[in-house]
């Protein structure tokens, strides 16, 4: 598996704009993905946060990071469009750095342990090489008719 680019990437994940926080997909392996957040003045929350210093939220980072890892597990289902991935958990999430308009953001995520509907991803956010998020992500693999209905 290899790179996808931003139509491959929305034929996997059901987000849309504003919430589609990836824009590619560098590298695609059985048990690690690598994303590329390209982070622009355009984006919705710099208008709040902050109009006089813009910084990506650190909340956002983590979601971008955990629709990475949801890349790689929609990727390797056969009926992905009858399934949804919820972030169930966010442990160890660190933030080293501001992230900035123009800034490309690199997310890398690793499967720790998988099971039929879970899966536990590390990973970390860098721009530049340099480290500006860390955090451990659980998805949750749930049917979309299930999930309708709460």
């Amino acid at each position: 598996m290899s790179a996808l680019d931003i139509e491959a990437i929305r034929s996997i994940l059901p987000h849309r704009y504003p919430m589609l926080l990836v824009d590619r997909i560098v590298e695609l392996e059985q048990e690690r993905i690598v994303g590329i957040k390209n982070v622009t003045i355009n984006e919705a929350f710099f208008a709040g946060h902050f109009p006089d210093y813009p910084v990506m939220p650190g909340v956002l980072i983590v979601e971008a990071m955990a629709q990475v890892a949801g890349v790689l597990v929609l990727k390797q289902i056969e009926d992905r469009d009858k399934k949804l991935v919820f972030l169930a958990a966010i442990e160890n999430a660190k933030f080293r750095r501001p992230v900035l308009p123009g800034d490309q953001l690199r997310i890398e995520m690793k499967v720790g342990k998988r099971k039929a509907n879970v899966a536990k991803m590390y990973g970390q956010a860098t721009v530049d090489g340099a480290i500006v998020a860390e955090a451990e992500v659980l998805c949750k693999l749930a049917d979309k008719e299930s999930a309708e209905a709460l």
